[in-house]
């Protein structure tokens, strides 16, 4: 959206509706006629999706700025996850079919949705070669090192979701990510509910 002009901005906004959900209230749900794609105003929303037994397998954390669902705009009438809401949120929702319309008419639409796709496809095969290449312990130091203040030699972070969520977005269970904050002490790491306190930041880098 960032990226559009004055006058393809004044259209998709035309078409916005603003909508606030709370906690753990439910966008849609996998396989639901798909009608909207979503991009997040405020807190973080959860997509994932369940097997038949109900286990539950997160796919991606969405924070401000972020969109989801926009790939049906080009393949498929169905939701291919389940959106949830982590906490309390707003979001812009976006008719697909009058941006399907618009991109008809408007370029630097076209563009902007090639741009998100392209760049979603690139997040989605940094983390397949993550989880086929890094130990939890690794992908948890990576995300700390993301985070941290460039050239600090030690940083405190507060995570900006629960660790549930984290766990999630890294790809681990929940006791997986606990092991892995128990494993990153040596160092230098401690945990205290959401803040991470990292006392070495040289030595994270070495995990």
């Amino acid at each position: 959206m960032a990226s559009l002009g004055a006058s393809a901005l004044a259209r998709m906004l035309e078409i916005c509706t603003v909508t606030n959900y709370e906690a753990r209230d439910i966008l849609f749900r996998e396989a639901e006629n798909a009608e909207y794609f979503y991009c997040v105003l405020t807190g973080y929303v959860r997509l994932y999706r369940l097997n038949k037994d109900g286990r539950e397998a997160d796919i991606r954390i969405c924070g401000p700025g972020e969109t989801f669902a926009e790939c049906l705009l080009a393949l498929g009438d169905n939701y291919l996850y389940n959106a949830q809401a982590a906490e309390n949120i707003t979001v812009a929702r976006f008719e697909l079919q009058k941006v399907r319309a618009l991109a008809e008419q408007e370029r630097d639409i076209a563009q902007a949705i090639i741009r998100n796709l392209s760049a979603h496809l690139r997040t989605t095969m940094e983390c397949i070669a993550n989880d086929r290449l890094q130990t939890a312990p690794q992908r948890v130091a990576h995300y700390l090192l993301d985070n941290c203040p460039q050239d600090s030699a030690s940083a405190s972070i507060r995570l900006p979701f629960q660790k549930s969520l984290l766990a999630g977005k890294l790809g681990l269970a929940p006791e997986a990510l606990s092991r892995a904050f128990s494993s990153l002490r040596r160092a230098g790491v401690t945990v205290r509910g959401r803040i991470i306190q990292i006392n070495d930041v040289s030595a994270l880098k070495q995990i």
